[in-house]
């Protein structure tokens, strides 16, 4: 008989949390008497915008980053991203002492190219289209002898994504569902691999954008199955498949995906701001879409939701929600 080891545990989860304590920001909960209403549960908001770096990407990219030897740190850290995962790196690069370079995609939001620099990190640019950005990155690493941190193919990676849903149990107590958005599916993977081991009995759902619902079909083959790259404006979700550690994860422990449109993560987003008060992205905004619409299905009794970032310039969260003149 033979066994396969999952890529992450329980226990790594928790050890993620203890090398993170004092490091990343223990993210607030937020509560909604209106969103109970409309949601017809209680929901527990854990809100991964007040993270450092303003996602849930820095505890991944830390966890990482922070177990490489004293060599490796000397000659530096490369990565991936269309933002958030990039200025988690540059942070994390930054607070251990060393240096980053990050390929993001040409047309990554300014304000995430911005900030990545202004952590310190050099950026190398190629088209998402038309580009690899896994291959140039493991080219560039190959060539200047850089430790590669992925943004979601890697257990240190997804049990640093985990804390944060350890924490909302945390501080909540059991959990009948819980919400998660799903890209390259490390959030999720760290998520359920964390919920699933504190309240068996909790259904996970994972929420993609309608353009680019790679997991969705995924799960539904039994395998990855590539899309081509989504146009969504939930640029943090615009992935063509799942990562190959992520979904070995993702398809024992995700009960189900749920899709919402552009236009529903836009009144999301909108919802958040005029009556929770606070600013979420679109890959951030589209648990509570799923929310917001009905397309989780009837829901539990109580219900938590990883709001996973809230990187956005004011002039683009203007846009996106209909409030320029």
């Amino acid at each position: 008989m033979t066994t396969t080891t999952p890529p992450v545990t329980l226990d790594d989860v928790r050890d993620a949390a203890a090398r993170l304590k004092g490091v990343a920001h223990r993210t607030p909960v937020l509560r909604s008497r209106s969103l109970d209403a409309l949601a017809g549960a209680e929901v527990f908001l854990k809100c991964e915008n007040f993270q450092r770096v303003g996602a849930f990407k820095f505890r991944g990219a830390y966890n990482a980053a922070s177990r490489l030897t004293p060599e490796q740190l000397s000659r530096g850290i490369a990565a991936y991203s269309s933002g958030n995962h990039a200025q988690a790196v540059a942070l994390a690069a930054r607070e251990l002492g060393t240096t980053a370079v990050i390929v993001m995609p040409e047309d990554a939001p300014p304000s995430k190219r911005a900030a990545t620099a202004g952590y310190g990190a050099e950026i190398v640019t190629y088209d998402r289209y038309t580009g690899d950005r896994v291959a140039l990155a493991e080219a560039l690493a190959a060539e200047r002898g850089l430790a590669l941190v992925p943004p979601y193919e890697h257990p240190h990676v997804m049990a640093g994504q985990g804390t944060a849903a350890l924490e909302l149990v945390e501080e909540v107590g059991e959990l009948d569902a819980l919400l998660t958005p799903v890209g390259g599916g490390g959030l999720m993977a760290g998520s359920a691999t964390a919920v699933k081991g504190l309240c068996p009995r909790v259904r996970t759902v994972g929420v993609e954008p309608e353009a680019g619902d790679d997991t969705k079909r995924s799960m539904e083959a039994g395998r990855r199955v590539s899309i081509p790259v989504p146009h969504t404006i939930a640029d943090g979700q615009a992935l063509h498949t799942p990562g190959e550690l992520t979904f070995s994860v993702n398809r024992r422990l995700l009960d189900e995906v749920v899709l919402v449109t552009d236009d529903e993560i836009r009144d999301a987003m909108r919802f958040a701001f005029e009556r929770l008060k606070i600013v979420v992205e679109p890959s951030g905004a589209t648990p509570l879409a799923a929310l917001l619409t009905g397309r989780a299905g009837p829901l539990p009794p109580r219900v938590g939701v990883v709001v996973s970032g809230g990187n956005i310039d004011a002039g683009r969260f203007a846009e996106l929600c209909g409030l320029t003149p």
